[in-house]
């Protein structure tokens, strides 16, 4: 049996980015054209059934995040798709973006009739500037096309989409910091209440989506939730798209129904083929840098929101970075730590300082002078930033460097003593070798 399901990536690679006629003959604009026939209320009730959760991240119920939204009586309303993909191995929302446009443009349609809605806008990451190009001539063609703008489909509804560019700001992807930047401000959190659904771009309810979550809304509208849920588990309803990369044999975006266990997703010959050159799996680090790791006693966990969630791992972005032997944990979340460091916004103090001390132990441990009072200062800095830290960024940023210290403390022990099981710290000499 197929371990992939493409029901959002069908087009992928497969039409004309940019044609409308391409799209339509592939089905595209059924779903909107169903959703013209119901009241606001049967589409959101459909959203829900299908359990469908945010596919940036955060896995919150999408109907219920429409639902709050519609009681909201202010107007107008905005619809804002959250297309910053900045997290490291992550690149899902590029494939989308750049090979099959019009299917996000047709979700953002049918979110702008269901709040009615009359402007929309999609952040996209400035390093996608290439695909910002495909993504315009998309919306210019729909217009041409009248799927977008005045008197969509003879409907009276109307509905226009803004492509905006960010800088190259990690922090943007935190929805609020987004907003600030459409606005022209400073990209950097809001304090929170009041929410973004309250009170959110311009001031006025707001509702923020990401790429995939908007994607997957035609297919929701044209079959029905049950159908889609059907295709995943009962609480992870549908598909995900996967982003395969490390030491991977076959790195690339796959959509895989939810219940393919990660075993699956990193050894299948249709998903990740293996690790090349027949070495052992070390770690895999799940839903990008910000996100836990596992280790191959995990890797027969089924790959749906509640089971990771239970194992201690998560969806996240849908990043699975696979690690192999000849990697040491603490030259690799060096790199991780450096991330951070770089693209903290420098807002508050637990995540500014907190990830350059974090780096600074990692140097003194993967240098052999390290001693056991800075494994518990570590210990202490790791605690801090996921309890104090503003926003997101700064509390997720420890994650991963949390899980690691459980499954590998024997190597942290192991670099107190100069011994690097992955040889790639000390010199031989050091080593003892």
């Amino acid at each position: 049996m197929s371990k992939i399901n493409k029901l959002i990536s069908r087009n992928c690679g497969v039409i004309c980015p940019d044609s409308v006629e391409d799209y339509v003959q592939a089905g595209g604009y059924q779903g909107l054209k169903k959703a013209f026939t119901m009241k606001p209320e049967e589409i959101i009730d459909e959203v829900k059934k299908a359990k469908l959760l945010g596919r940036g991240g955060a896995a919150y119920p999408v109907g219920s995040k429409w639902e709050q939204l519609l009681e909201i009586p202010e107007s107008p309303k905005y619809i804002v798709i959250n297309a910053d993909e900045g997290e490291p191995g992550t690149f899902k929302d590029k494939i989308l973006l750049g090979q099959d446009p019009l299917r996000v443009i047709e979700g953002m349609t049918i979110a702008g009739y269901v709040f009615n809605s009359h402007d929309g806008y999609i952040y996209i990451r400035g390093e996608y500037r290439a695909i910002q190009k495909v993504f315009q001539r998309a919306i210019d063609n729909a217009v041409k096309a009248g799927y977008l703008g005045k008197n969509i489909n003879g409907t009276g509804f109307k509905f226009n989409i803004h492509v905006m560019t960010g800088a190259g700001a990690y922090v943007c992807g935190e929805n609020s910091a987004l907003l600030n930047s459409i606005e022209g401000k400073a990209g950097r959190p809001r304090i929170k209440p009041p929410h973004l659904a309250e009170v959110g771009l311009f001031l006025m309810p707001t509702l923020v989506n990401n790429v995939e979550s908007i994607a997957t809304i035609p297919n929701i509208v044209l079959e029905g939730g049950d159908k889609y849920l059907s295709y995943g588990t009962q609480d992870s309803g549908g598909t995900k798209l996967i982003c395969l990369s490390g030491n991977v044999v076959n790195r690339g975006v796959y959509e895989i129904p939810f219940g393919v266990s990660l075993r699956d997703a990193i050894y299948d010959p249709e998903l990740g083929g293996g690790i090349p050159n027949g070495k052992k799996l070390k770690f895999f680090h799940l839903g990008g840098q910000s996100g836990p790791i596992g280790s191959e006693a995990q890797l027969d966990t089924v790959y749906c929101y509640k089971v990771l969630r239970n194992a201690g791992l998560s969806v996240g972005s849908g990043a699975i970075v696979v690690m192999d032997e000849d990697v040491c944990v603490i030259d690799y979340f060096k790199g991780v730590t450096e991330f951070f460091i770089h693209e903290s916004c420098g807002k508050c103090t637990p995540c500014r300082e907190g990830n350059k001390q974090i780096y600074a132990i990692l140097c003194k441990i993967s240098a052999g002078e390290a001693t056991n009072d800075d494994m518990i200062v570590l210990k202490r800095l790791i605690d801090t930033m996921t309890k104090a830290s503003f926003c997101g960024l700064g509390q997720a940023a420890a994650v991963a460097l949390n899980t690691c210290w459980k499954h590998f403390e024997s190597e942290f022990e192991d670099h107190l003593n100069k011994k690097c099981p992955a040889k790639v710290c000390f010199t031989e000499q050091e080593r003892g070798e």
